[in-house]
């Protein structure tokens, strides 16, 4: 009994000790690529903050024309004026984008290729988390709703410019929540059952299985496709939980930075040579181990055409 309570004692002395190396291990992975991208357009989900908003800031630093589509126009363009400043790139442009309504997806999709003739780097980084039962416009559940199938959308319409467009790439921010994540596709809405955590692992196994498919039909095209844990990062995500709020505050020093969070992405959307790893899924800018379910091929296809059919698109 002495012992445990010295070890509890002791616990906060260890983990202050500790903590220098637990923080370099947990923000290790660094995108080391010098890629510069003159020339280059990208699309960034939900970069008027976190690591959307640092993922924009280094694409644009590199001289790519970004594109920040989010819902709250104000905030972006905010953040637009903030990028401009800090990288001197003009042409850093806030466009609207609801990815839980798919006519804004639709109407996003269709501005943007009115405006442009290419795309490179397709960014599909917006998400929620642990947010109370609710739908989106369409009548999907939140999380399923915007982070697959609002992405999964926004691909679609998307494809052919990237394919235009080729060598070009799509980068889809998972988690690694992924593992307590199922497809449960007579429940996929959460008609019978929910649980705001377990949502938000559900569709996080979605986006892995969204890429593993998406770079099984997209093979021999020129577009790649990945999907990337960014980490423990402290962002706006966990703004739905007061739970998760205090636990972030309470190891507030092991967790990334925005800036951190957004290595990964970028690793994957800037590194040369990563076409053979199309598919894959990353944590810390290398390839990682997923889930027994996030490996399944069968439930990918499923996945797939249900979402078409869903959405309104043709399966093939």
């Amino acid at each position: 009994m002495i012992g445990v309570l010295l070890l509890l004692l002791l616990l906060p002395l260890l983990l202050y000790i500790a903590a220098p190396q637990i923080r370099k291990m947990l923000s290790s992975g660094v995108c080391a690529s010098t890629v510069q991208l003159p020339g280059k357009v990208a699309v960034v989900t939900g970069a008027n903050t976190g690591i959307g908003k640092e993922t924009a800031k280094e694409l644009a630093q590199r001289g790519a024309r970004v594109y920040i589509a989010c819902r709250d126009v104000q905030k972006g363009e905010l953040v637009a004026r903030e990028i401009q400043t800090v990288t001197g790139n003009q042409q850093v442009l806030v466009r609207k984008l609801d990815l839980a309504d798919t006519q804004s997806i639709r109407a996003f999709a269709k501005g943007f290729l009115e405006e442009e003739k290419h795309l490179h780097i397709l960014i599909n980084n917006a998400g929620v988390m642990m947010c109370p039962y609710s739908k989106t416009a369409d009548g999907f559940e939140m999380h399923i709703g915007v982070n697959h199938l609002g992405h999964f959308l926004l691909t679609h319409l998307l494809l052919e410019k990237l394919k235009e467009s080729a060598p070009s790439r799509v980068v889809n921010v998972s988690s690694l929540a992924h593992h307590l994540g199922r497809i449960h596709f007579h429940n996929l809405h959460g008609d019978k059952f929910y649980n705001a955590g377990l949502a938000y692992c559900h569709s996080k196994l979605a986006n892995i299985l969204f890429t593993k498919e998406l770079a099984r039909r997209l093979e021999g095209s020129g577009v790649s496709t990945y999907s990337v844990h960014p980490g423990t990062v402290k962002s706006e995500l966990t703004r739905h939980s007061s739970f998760m709020q205090w636990i972030w505050r309470l190891f507030s020093f092991f967790i990334k930075t925005p800036q951190e969070g957004a290595q990964t992405s970028l690793y994957c959307a800037l590194t040369e040579g990563l076409e053979v790893l199309s598919g894959n899924h990353f944590s810390d800018c290398h390839v990682t181990w997923v889930s027994a379910q996030a490996r399944n091929e069968t439930i990918a296809r499923r996945l797939w055409d249900v979402s078409c059919d869903l959405l309104g698109i043709p399966t093939d």
